[in-house]
């Protein structure tokens, strides 16, 4: 069962930190009999790298790209990890790159990165705010912005590349860092896979790692076991109708009222079909539906998100919907060539990160991070991610685990607290801002992780 999300422990934890990057605990010895870490070594060399990773930060947060259009973010990962000396393949998944390393016998251990941006417009007041105007798929323009940190997330994955040479001595086994496209769709990871991923000469791994922005403080780190986030669907649901002239209404058949009906009609399935005890969420993010004042058109196009956490309570109400849909075309005495129709487009599971992977992580994070800044009890979000989906349909079914990193002010985080407020902002909104402080901490964070993974 998921427990009530509570702010308290945030608060606690806000008055227990100092909240400063810098502010490492005395450096501890790996035990290990066969390779050891330096974790002074490891983050002087990821804060020696932070004027380089700041300018390649701001050079993407400028340039966003939206799903499947990161061809600029594609050619600058392509090239960085091409300088170092991995062996790079580019276009999986019409934008994605893999760059691959082998250094001897062991794990194979798989860093992934998504590169794509939103549909939102910037009010961040930055130096460097995207002012990037992009075309839908439709035709028509948007301002996009990197609102969920995809940005850092890159640029933390060339940070890690660096330095997994420079310590090469200090692991075995095959790495392979893996940019991908359109994680905010949830179809980026299901393309790459589609499109022949290990069947490109890129090894499946052992270990599937990836990292995530979160508006905490820079400096705290959650990485816990178990479920994290929730699944989804994302799919279209198009009522067709008689169009006709407004004035005349009953001589149509209005796919506008109908779909309006249908949404709140959805509303129910959640609070009257489902226990309240098992988070799960319908959203209508988009209604699409005529041109002009007057005219009673002919469809609309209401685009629905899932989120859930079995597949009981999605299956309750994605057979809820049908069954919706299907009474309001009954009610409107539509044909049945006229029922409403229904477009997947993608979901992906809940994230679940593996126990025993968790708990080798985070024991190479005890080594360095200070008593507080690593939380391993947190719960559950309903947001979701496709990063399962590399592997979770392959016959070898790696572990993987999620991690998220802090990317706040912590003195904006402090005064939000003060406020009353969770964070002082949230994903997926034009105020989104990761601070730079995160970029070299969030550095260390991944290489500690890789190293660890690869100590058998």
């Amino acid at each position: 069962m998921l427990k009530k999300l509570s702010t308290k422990p945030i608060i606690l934890l806000v008055l227990l930190l100092s909240f400063t990057t810098a502010n490492y605990a005395q450096t501890k010895k790996s035990k290990s009999a066969s390779l050891s870490i330096d974790y002074t070594k490891l983050k002087q060399l990821a804060y020696g790298d932070s004027s380089r990773l700041v300018e390649i930060f701001k050079d993407i947060h400028l340039h966003p790209e939206t799903a499947f259009t990161e061809t600029r973010t594609a050619a600058i990962v392509s090239k960085e990890l091409e300088g170092l000396g991995y062996t790079v393949i580019t276009g999986i998944g019409k934008t994605g790159v893999v760059g691959i390393l082998k250094n001897g016998e062991g794990p194979t251990v798989m860093y992934r990165a998504d590169m794509d941006a939103l549909p939102v417009k910037e009010a961040t007041g930055l130096s460097y705010s995207s002012t990037v105007i992009a075309k839908n798929n439709d035709g028509t323009e948007t301002p996009v912005m990197h609102a969920c940190g995809h940005d850092a997330h890159i640029t933390w994955m060339l940070g890690v590349a660096k330095i997994m040479i420079a310590l090469k001595n200090s692991w075995k086994g095959t790495l392979v860092f893996l940019a991908q496209p359109a994680e905010e769709p949830i179809t980026g990871a299901d393309a790459m896979v589609k499109d022949k991923l290990y069947e490109r000469g890129v090894p499946l791994p052992d270990y599937l790692l990836g990292m995530h922005s979160k508006p905490f403080p820079v400096g705290v780190v959650e990485n816990c076991a178990g479920v994290r986030m929730a699944g989804t669907d994302q799919f279209d649901i198009t009522f067709h109708g008689v169009g006709g002239h407004g004035s005349v209404p009953h001589l149509a058949k209005d796919p506008v009222i109908m779909a309006a009906t249908a949404i709140l009609d959805y509303q129910a399935i959640v609070n009257r079909s489902i226990s309240v005890q098992s988070p799960h969420v319908i959203t209508v993010g988009s209604i699409v539906a005529g041109a002009v004042n007057n005219i009673i058109p002919n469809s609309a196009v209401l685009k629905v998100n899932l989120r859930w956490f079995t597949e009981a309570d999605r299956n309750a109400m994605i057979n809820g919907i049908k069954k919706v849909d299907s009474s309001i075309a009954f009610a409107n005495n539509l044909p049945a060539e006229l029922y409403p129709t229904t477009f997947m487009k993608s979901m992906s599971y809940p994230v679940t990160n593996d126990t025993a992977m968790v708990n080798k992580i985070n024991k190479a994070f005890g080594n360095f991070l200070t008593a507080g800044k690593l939380i391993t009890d947190y719960p559950p979000v309903m947001a979701s991610e496709d990063f399962p989906l590399l592997v979770v349909n392959s016959k070898k079914n790696p572990v993987y685990d999620f991690i998220f990193v802090g990317i706040a002010n912590p003195e904006l985080y402090i005064a939000a607290v003060k406020e009353g407020k969770e964070f002082p902002f949230y994903y997926h909104t034009p105020y989104y801002t990761v601070d730079l402080g995160a970029i070299p901490f969030g550095t260390v964070i991944g290489t500690a992780a890789l190293v660890e993974l690869f100590r058998e």
